[in-house]
C-alpha cells in the first residue's frame, strides 16, 4: 500500500504525507533542510511490518505555512498525523526533527514508542539565540546567507566546507527551504537538554540513538539525554556518522518498534 494524501493541522495548515504498509503506525520527523523523501527509504525499508508515515514540515514541500510559526503549531501538525494514523503512533525523529519528537511527547501526544536519531543537545549550552540573525536575513532576501549562517553557527560545519558546498547540486533546495531555519532556531534555541520537568512527562519506552562515525558531540547528547528520560536507553551506533543508513537503522527500529515489552529499563 502507498497514497499520497493530505492531512489538515488545527491551524488549517495543510500537510503532505506519504503513507506505505500496513500495521502500526510510525510517524518520521525529519531536520532542518529535509523534506520527507530523506525518511523515504528507511521507511519504505519497515512498510512489509509496518504502517509508515512521512511527511513535509510545515513550510517544506507540499505542505502549506500559516504564520505566525511556533513550535507548538509544529506540535499541533505531528497531532494530525497521529489522527490520520488511527490516534496513537510510534514515532522517530531525526536530528532537530528529534527534538521537535520529544516536544511533543512532553506535550502529552500519544506516542506508543519513540525513536530519537542524533538529537543534537549540548551537554554544556550556552545561551545564544540566533532566530532574530536568522529572521533578518530571511527578510532581506539573503537566503543564501542564511543557509550558510545556520550551517556554521548552530550546525559547525568549517567555513572552507561551506564555501565548496556553494556549488553542490542540492545548494538551490537549502535555499528554497531557508525560511525554516527561523523555524529550527526557535526549536533549537540554545541547544540545552530538556528540564527535569519536561524530560519526567517523555514516559513511553524511548531509544536515543546516535551514530558514532560523526561528530562526538552527538553521542555523548544521546547518552546524556538517555540518562535524563524516565524510560530510555541509550545506543551507539559505531560506523554510522549523521545520515539515515537504512541498512543500519531499519533493522535496530524493526526491533524496537516491534518489541512487546513496555519497559525496556
Amino acid at each position: 500500500m502507498f497514497e499520497t494524501a493530505i492531512a489538515l493541522s488545527r491551524d488549517g495548515t495543510r500537510i503532505a504525507f506519504d503513507r506505505r504498509g500496513s500495521g502500526s503506525p510510525i510517524i518520521f520527523v525529519v531536520g532542518a533542510f529535509n523534506e520527507r523523501p530523506t525518511a523515504a527509504p528507511l521507511a519504505e525499508s519497515l512498510a512489509d511490518r509496518f504502517s509508515t508515515f512521512t511527511y513535509d514540515r510545515r513550510g517544506r514541500g507540499e505542505s502549506g505555512d500559516t504564520p505566525p510559526y511556533a513550535v507548538e503549531r509544529e506540535i499541533e501538525d505531528l497531532t494530525a498525523l497521529i489522527e490520520v494514523a488511527g490516534g496513537s503512533a510510534s514515532v522517530f525523529g531525526y536530528s532537530s526533527g528529534a527534538m521537535l519528537a520529544l516536544q511533543s511527547a512532553a506535550a502529552g501526544l500519544p506516542i506508543s514508542r519513540l525513536v530519537l536519531y542524533d538529537p543534537p543537545y549540548l551537554a554544556n549550552a550556552h545561551d545564544v539565540d540566533h532566530t532574530e540573525q536568522l529572521a533578518q536575513l530571511i527578510a532581506h532576501g539573503k537566503r543564501g546567507e542564511a543557509v550558510e549562517y545556520f550551517q556554521s553557527k548552530l550546525v559547525g560545519i568549517p567555513d572552507a566546507v561551506i564555501a565548496q558546498l556553494r556549488q553542490a547540486p542540492f545548494r538551490p533546495a537549502l535555499e528554497r527551504m531557508a525560511h525554516t531555519l527561523v523555524y529550527e532556531s526557535m526549536l533549537l534555541r540554545d541547544r540545552a537538554l530538556p528540564p527535569a520537568e519536561v524530560a519526567s512527562r517523555v514516559v513511553m519506552p524511548t531509544l536515543a540513538l546516535a551514530g558514532g562515525a560523526g561528530s562526538p558531540i552527538l553521542p555523548a547528547a544521546a547518552t546524556a539525554l538517555a540518562r535524563r528520560l524516565p524510560n530510555a536507553k541509550p545506543q551507539i551506533l559505531p560506523d554510522v556518522g549523521h545520515d539515515l543508513d537504512t541498512a543500519v537503522l531499519g533493522p535496530v527500529l524493526a526491533r524496537f518498534f516491534g518489541a512487546e515489552t513496555e519497559e525496556i529499563r
